[in-house]
């Protein structure tokens, strides 16, 4: 193993017995490590920004200056309105003189969900109902129009024209058809929820219809509190299975007109944008595979459809918010074709200008492009895959510079213009640090600096945590460990391992840590050192490394944890025979599938919400990185838990949610009847219509609770 970086939490060993214990309640019900976070900030027009804040007369939209950070205006406040008592979210239009207010939320699913909004008129200081459980409700860029879902229909809320409301489409259907909104697999795996889009001139509403029809549905019995339980029933395509069909349409303003758009053969639509014309549409569509994406320009008027970009792998092809269009349509992208995710540049023809970055490191987010400095600022991990920095670099590729600290993880939320950012920077010893910039990166103010929460963990016994790489199966792993305060080389600890191990994810990062953390903690102050590897398939170390696992989900993966462990129960303070591991969802079927192939490693091992067939899960995320069950059966099955439960030997703790739309308890089940014809001891909780996330009142403390026992007796 090589050392990388030691980050010490806490103070010398002499001072440890003078300090607290951790306990569960301070992590999950006492709120005792909150840090202190800026809210939601929105950029505005100029040199200014808002946030939403609270405070016990209501909610307000407060407007401040970058240049100073002092708030200009109160631009309204919930205890001015007659109509509504508070609000939960805001929007404002091109000209920053109308908002959108939303409250009385509905969760539908992760994403998405149902409200009541209103439009406020700054000037007036009037609000006019929208209307009530509908979605996404968007500005035209002229503002003046709105348009909206509701029970699968798209409507538009038209102020030049008494602010009548017309129904654009009809055919919209519970579990049938939906408009202008996506359905559960697209809101999950292409992560977005408002499909249309407005054109720059107001004239045309481009969106898309999901025929889910032959799509099969999924129930859930939900028990609550009533006599008899209630059903949850809605479509889910699961690998293999007919997805929703989707097609592309446009409706016209000034023909109230709807037509249907022919964009080639594919199977998705993952994203729709207007470019910086206002007649050209720009559209993308993925295979089935997910390895041809095809970038579109369309005619708002002809509606001819012209291939300016196709991108292929070998694999698949990731889907992003980075496309932005300049003033003359070229356009940003970003792609991993060289082997490492870069910024290009492209003419409106789609002909390759230029590579703007280049080199063995990633481009993690892409922040903006000032046209009249034509530089480019964004995200990276040149400094190393556990640190994040803030860079800018011109158009041409030249001039890079870094605006942030050079380690840690630094991000930035720009003004409009791209005169100033905020950086929030944490690392592994720090928590969250919020300070203004200016776009050459110098420092201005410090907005925030957590210091209570820092001085909050010194008086606690905090361990060393270490970063370091640990070598197994031909690659140098990114790896953390944290010890005991009071650590002792000369005994044994147990380990207790943790990974999550999906494609393209990272744990192993630089940066403060959140409640997890603060568990692991705990569990080094009993006497535990707790270890986690990101192994091959995850990201942030290039496409090669990331997309190994293609087609075999859980071999390479499941490998790398059995050979650290390995590894690790080889040092001298690690008792070997105390190993365990666990994991949440992907991480999850990691640790199911660790203590079944890895038995003679692993001592125990606990498995919250986890997938243990790909069969039974969706379409998008899974055939992304499998193909179909049809055509990589063995893929499937050679690394489903489900075909060797047999092989278990250590203690087993498998925990899921029966209300869960996203990794569904099926799971769970089918898991539970294969150990028990195996006639294999385990403990098992199930948690009553708890979601993927498993909370709501005591339920993670009962949940982290249980799980620590469980250590405890087993490790």
């Amino acid at each position: 193993m090589k050392k990388l970086l030691i980050f010490f939490l806490g103070f010398a060993s002499l001072m440890q017995a003078q300090k607290k214990d951790i306990s569960l309640e301070d992590i999950w019900k006492n709120g005792t490590f909150r840090a202190d976070y800026m809210n939601s900030l929105n950029s505005m027009n100029g040199d200014f920004y808002s946030l939403l804040n609270y405070d016990n007369s209501g909610t307000s939209v407060d407007k401040y200056s970058y240049e100073t950070l002092e708030k200009v205006e109160t631009i309204v406040h919930s205890k001015d309105l007659k109509e509504i008592k508070y609000f939960n979210s805001y929007e404002f239009n091109n000209d920053e003189t109308k908002l959108i207010l939303g409250t009385n939320f509905k969760p539908i699913f992760r994403h998405s969900f149902l409200g009541t909004f209103y439009v406020y008129d700054i000037a007036t200081k009037t609000l006019s109902l929208i209307g009530e459980d509908i979605q996404e409700p968007t500005f035209s860029p002229d503002s003046k129009k709105i348009a909206f879902a509701k029970g699968n229909n798209l409507y538009i809320k038209d102020f030049s024209r008494d602010e009548t409301i017309f129904q654009i489409t009809s055919n919209g259907a519970k579990n049938k058809i939906i408009n202008g909104i996506t359905d559960w697999v697209y809101e999950e795996e292409f992560g977005f929820v408002r499909a249309f889009e407005w054109s720059g001139d107001s004239k045309n509403l481009a969106f898309l219809r999901f025929d889910e029809s032959k799509v099969k549905t999924f129930s859930m019995d939900m028990v609550g509190e009533e006599k008899y339980p209630s059903q949850h029933v809605f479509k889910y395509p699961k690998a293999g299975e007919d997805n929703a069909k989707v097609s592309l349409h446009m409706f016209s303003l000034e023909t109230n007109k709807t037509a249907e758009i022919t964009v080639g053969e594919y199977e998705y639509i993952p994203r729709i944008n207007w470019t910086k014309d206002d007649k050209v549409l720009a559209v993308r569509t993925l295979n089935r595979h997910q390895n041809d994406l095809k970038l579109y320009f369309v005619n708002a008027n002809t509606f001819n459809a012209q291939v300016v970009l196709n991108e292929t792998d070998k694999a698949y092809v990731d889907i992003n918010d980075d496309l932005t269009f300049l003033d003359d349509n070229s356009f940003i992208w970003t792609s991993e074709k060289d082997g490492y995710n870069h910024i290009y540049h492209y003419d409106k023809k789609g002909k390759l200008i230029n590579q703007i970055t280049q080199g063995n490191w990633e481009v993690t987010s892409y922040y903006g492009f000032n046209p009249k400095k034509k530089t480019i600022y964004y995200q990276s991990v040149e400094n190393g895959s556990i640190n994040r920095g803030v860079y800018s670099i011109s158009i041409k590729g030249k001039n890079k510079k870094l605006l942030s600290n050079p380690s840690g993880t630094n991000s930035a939320a720009f003004s409009k213009n791209l005169n100033y950012f905020i950086n929030t920077f944490s690392d592994a010893n720090t928590p969250q640090v919020y300070t203004l910039r200016n776009a050459k990166g110098e420092v201005l103010k410090t907005i925030k600096d957590n210091a209570a929460l820092k001085a909050k963990v010194a008086e606690y016994n905090m361990g060393t945590k270490e970063f370091s790489t640990i070598s197994v199966n031909g690659e140098e792993l990114n790896m953390y460990m944290i010890k005991p305060a009071n650590f002792d080389p000369s005994k044994k600890y147990p380990l207790f391992m943790y990974q999550y191990s999906g494609p393209g994810s990272q744990q192993v990062a630089n940066r403060w840590g959140g409640a997890n953390d603060y568990w692991y903690q705990m569990l080094a102050q009993q006497g535990y050192i707790v270890a986690c590897v990101d192994g091959r398939g995850t990201g942030f170390k290039g496409r090669d490394f990331k997309k190994v696992t293609y087609l075999n989900l859980g071999k390479y993966e499941v490998e790398d944890q059995i050979g650290a462990a390995k590894e690790l129960g080889k040092l001298p303070y690690i008792d070997a025979n105390r190993i365990g591991i666990w994991g949440w969802s992907y991480g999850g079927y990691m640790s199911t599938n660790c203590i079944l192939k890895g038995n003679d490693v692993f001592a125990a091992a606990i498995a919250v919400a986890p997938v243990t067939t790909w069969r039974f899960y969706d379409s998008i995320y899974t055939e992304r990185y499998m193909r179909t069950p049809e055509e990589n059966a063995s893929g499937y099955d050679d690394n489903s838990p489900l075909s060797y439960p047999e092989l278990l030997k250590g203690k087993y703790l498998l925990v899921h949610g029966t209300g869960d739309d996203n990794v569904h308890v099926q799971n769970a089940y089918r898991m539970v009847e294969a150990l028990v014809q195996a006639n294999k001891d385990f403990e098992w909780a199930m948690y009553p219509d708890k979601n993927h996330g498993i909370y709501g009142g005591n339920t993670r403390l009962h949940l982290y609770t249980k799980m620590t026992n469980f250590i405890k007796n087993n490790l």
